[in-house]
């Protein structure tokens, strides 16, 4: 039998940088969870929980989620699973998020995809969601089975408003503004890992092998 210790990462990149393919792409090869900050949000505003109706007031109004109340929602998820490896994606945004996350669990990576903003904005405008589920695909490198039509339920596709080139290049400026203190904060803890590149495709390789690196000698024989 073999006995291989949790496991927990998280996922870091800018909107576009292929973080969702990468994510499916982990989870399937590795066995982690894959924990998306947006699928909890969104079933928690469906679900109309405390946080869910919290997190949809600062929505409605325009406003960022508190801190403590991302953190919350997020690590409230994470309890559910507490004996399982995953991967999250989307949290955390800030530094005090980050030690939110890191006064409860340890984390073992953190992969960041660096990708040009040249290249990011490009893809997105070749970018298109399934709305109520935040589906993403690509014409480009992940494109629907259907053209123009979810995978899942054959229901239309549509390109977001916020992926116009000048709404896009705002984004990316604000990410990097507010997700650079975060890349630190891990990079000072050495648990950052940078992979660099235009291509998902040629991205994932790199990635594949530094976690089979970082998982193998994890693993131990017992009788």
């Amino acid at each position: 039998m073999v006995i291989q210790r949790i496991f927990r990462a998280v996922i870091m990149g800018p909107p576009g940088s292929g973080k969702g393919t990468v994510s499916a792409r982990i989870a399937k090869t590795f066995g982690l969870k894959h924990v998306s900050s947006g699928d909890i949000l969104r079933a928690n505003i469906e679900a109309q929980t405390e946080l869910g109706l919290l997190m949809k007031s600062c929505i409605d109004q325009g406003q960022l989620a508190p801190d403590d109340v991302m953190s919350r929602l997020i690590l409230s998820d994470l309890r559910a699973m507490d004996r399982s490896s995953w991967l999250i994606d989307g949290f955390p945004r800030t530094v005090s998020q980050s030690e939110a996350l890191d006064d409860a669990y340890s984390v073992d990576t953190v992969i960041n995809l660096n990708v040009p903003f040249e290249t990011i904005k490009q893809r997105l405008s070749s970018r298109w969601t399934h709305l109520l589920s935040g589906r993403v695909y690509n014409v480009d490198f992940n494109p629907p089975k259907v053209p123009g039509f979810d995978d899942v339920t054959g229901e239309p596709l549509a390109q977001r408003d916020d992926d116009t080139p000048e709404t896009v290049t705002r984004r990316l400026k604000a990410y990097q503004t507010q997700t650079e203190p975060v890349l630190e904060y891990y990079r000072s803890k050495g648990v950052l890992e940078i992979f660099s590149g235009t291509e998902t495709n040629k991205i994932w390789p790199h990635v594949e092998a530094f976690l089979h690196s970082k998982l193998s000698p994890i693993k131990q024989k017992v009788s």
